[in-house]
């Protein structure tokens, strides 16, 4: 068994990137600048922006599913980031220093498992709960503010050729 995780799709987010603050607001979403070199994980690249770097703040569904388990939540995307790599059964770097909650969802969309993962427990919280077949892709999040970090699939191995 083997699981992919990527970093959101650049395209819908490209946009915002060159709004005005009036545009922004005008959908909720704001522009931000990092404060720290921790803190402000970026979704298309999944990495932390570094403090003075450009980020927009906004609300994103990251669950559009047709069940009581669509969410939206608050995400960062980074101004001029370039999309991440694949990680093929290995959490990305910007995890390691995370408490992660991981919603283990089926086929259906429905939630089957869920559970903490502390820094640098990703890839063995991942494993366990895909351990169960009938979790079909894992939702990493923050554990304490909640917002959605990457989705992780489950994947066979041909799936890489």
């Amino acid at each position: 068994m083997t699981y992919t995780i990527t970093g959101l799709d650049p395209a819908p987010f490209a946009a915002l990137l060159g709004a005005s603050e009036a545009e922004l607001a005008a959908i909720g979403a704001i522009r931000v600048t990092a404060m720290a070199d921790r803190g402000y994980p970026c979704r298309i690249s999944l990495a932390d922006a570094r403090a003075g770097e450009t980020l927009i703040l906004l609300n994103h569904v990251t669950h559009a599913v047709e069940t009581p388990y669509r969410t939206a939540y608050a995400i960062y995307v980074r101004d001029g980031a370039e999309p991440a790599p694949r990680y093929i059964d290995e959490a990305p770097p910007f995890f390691a220093h995370r408490t992660l909650g991981l919603r283990g969802f089926g086929a259906d969309a429905m939630l089957k498992a869920a559970s903490v993962a502390g820094p640098g427990e990703a890839d063995a919280a991942i494993r366990a709960l895909f351990a169960d077949p009938a979790i079909a892709y894992i939702q990493a999040h923050n554990a304490a503010a909640g917002c959605f970090l990457a989705q992780i699939d489950r994947a066979e191995e041909g799936d890489f050729a």
